[in-house]
């Protein structure tokens, strides 16, 4: 899985640099750290200046990719193994929403070791130079490119939002194709 893992996430950090070029927005990808955790893994701290954009994998699948700040160690290294930490996190979507991931209920006290276990874990550190702009640009990015099952904020059209899924490339152009013809108008 390390090799599946490792080439999917070089595409999309090269696909993003891309990205950031258009946007005008550009990061220098040799100054990016990558580190690939196969289950079970053990989570470790957020390293002095840096930020990160972390993913959770089942069976090759996204589950949750986030993002943390360069003084956030305890979103990094432990709130997404515990579903009374944070508002927002994996343990408490995947003890809400098994079936979304085809397993049975977990007990509250088992989440976090479970997702040890059974998921493999992607850290893309950045230096905190990028900025926040970056930082939220790459999650973002990944989101659309991985789909992640559970996704804390759905984004889209009102259609996407009923629907309970990500925008598809049709209805993004066509909003695109909305706000231009508004801003003729």
């Amino acid at each position: 899985m390390t090799k599946i893992l490792g080439e999917m996430t070089t595409a999309a950090l090269r696909d993003f640099a891309n990205v950031g070029t258009l946007a005008g927005t550009e990061c220098d990808l040799s100054k990016i750290r990558v580190e690939i955790l196969n289950k079970p893994h053990k989570p470790s701290g957020l390293p002095t200046g840096k930020m990160a954009v972390y993913c959770f994998f089942l069976n090759g699948q996204a589950l949750k990719v986030g993002i943390t700040g360069p003084n956030s160690d305890a979103r990094y290294r432990s709130q997404h193994y515990n579903p009374n930490s944070a508002g927002s996190n994996l343990a408490k979507s995947i003890l809400t929403y098994p079936s979304k991931i085809g397993i049975a209920p977990l007990h509250t006290n088992f989440v976090g070791t479970w997702i040890k276990e059974h998921t493999d874990r992607i850290n893309i550190l950045l230096p905190d130079s990028f900025g926040r702009r970056i930082l939220s640009m790459l999650e973002t990015f990944l989101h659309a490119r991985w789909k992640p099952i559970y996704e804390g904020r759905e984004i889209g059209t009102p259609e996407c939002l009923n629907q309970k899924k990500s925008p598809t490339t049709h209805s993004v152009r066509a909003m695109i194709a909305d706000d231009d013809r508004r801003a003729l108008n």
